[in-house]
């Protein structure tokens, strides 16, 4: 993964170069619940597009009615290594996770998932091999933790199939990974935010995908349990998963990221190496605010000048 990728311009405007150099990694926390949760895939060329890389996308552009937001995004997501994906409020990053996923076609290009484009695979397929943690749980139904846990599971049950012992014991190791290991029982309109949050991560968990799209995984969520999360899918990451993540904070990128895709909104994008991509004069540019980075401890913070 030495190789600078960059997007194509929009018309009003030209890209800034990011350096690519080696991946990092640190995942700690969690790792026994997240071993235990499953790993998937094996090595890849970051390069290629061929079919042992999980998720591709070949000149895909994302537009919001006249707006283009990415044009021409080029790129191919490999197993073992987490991807944070920045940008400001309104540049694509939510729309692209959603194009990633199949939810929405996109305006031009095509996404691969296992080198078949996803519009052409059976929702169900793509469901056992991609899963989405969405922004926020829009959800009017109450219902047990355990029971929004297994929901996790559909995509592996036949029609009309119950759930079977093996399914509830991957929803409770999947509660029990987000320190949720008593919640079983409790109805989800008892729970603050975060609970909830933490939830519906465990049902992506029990649904156990091989690639994880995870928008902006860290909402609602207390400093602990953000460092806890993040930590869990770096660790599914190191043993075999496909992990993207969208954030809003450059420094949880730089510690958990291998590599970085920059969105400006405007057609740009750029991704390289989380150790170069992530800047203070990569983050200004993109965030239209000075930024400075700081070091503490061996950790890199970046905060606004």
């Amino acid at each position: 993964m030495d190789a600078l990728v960059t997007g194509e311009p929009s018309a009003e405007s030209t890209n800034r170069p990011l350096a690519a150099s080696g991946a990092q990694a640190n995942g700690r926390r969690l790792a026994a619940g997240a071993g235990a949760l499953g790993a998937h895939g094996s090595g890849a060329d970051v390069g290629s597009l061929e079919r042992d890389v999980p998720l591709a996308t070949k000149d895909v552009a994302i537009s919001v009615g006249a707006r283009r937001l990415v044009s021409g995004l080029t790129v191919s997501f490999a197993p073992r290594e987490f991807v944070a994906v920045l940008g400001r409020n309104g540049c694509g990053k939510t729309l692209t996770l959603h194009t990633l996923a199949g939810l929405r076609k996109p305006d031009a290009g095509v996404v691969l998932l296992d080198g078949t484009a996803v519009d052409q695979l059976d929702r169900r397929a793509v469901a056992r091999r991609l899963g989405l943690l969405a922004q926020d749980l829009d959800d009017g139904f109450v219902t047990t933790a355990m029971e929004t846990v297994l929901i996790g599971r559909h995509p592996h049950l036949k029609f009309w199939q119950w759930e079977s012992a093996d399914d509830g014991e991957l929803a409770r190791k999947a509660l029990a990974a987000m320190d949720l290991g008593d919640f079983a029982g409790r109805r989800t309109d008892t729970m603050s935010g975060g609970e909830q949050r933490r939830v519906a991560i465990a049902a992506l968990l029990a649904q156990a995908p091989g690639v994880y799209l995870l928008d902006e995984p860290t909402n609602h969520l207390d400093p602990h349990h953000q460092l806890a999360v993040l930590e869990l899918f770096r660790e599914l990451a190191r043993n075999g998963s496909t992990v993207i993540a969208t954030l809003h904070d450059p420094t949880l990128a730089a510690r958990f990221a291998d590599r970085a895709l920059l969105l400006f909104g405007d057609g740009r994008w750029s991704m390289g190496a989380a150790s170069e991509a992530i800047a203070a004069e990569s983050l200004s540019s993109l965030y239209l605010t000075p930024m400075i980075e700081v070091r503490q401890d061996g950790r890199r913070i970046f905060v606004p000048a």
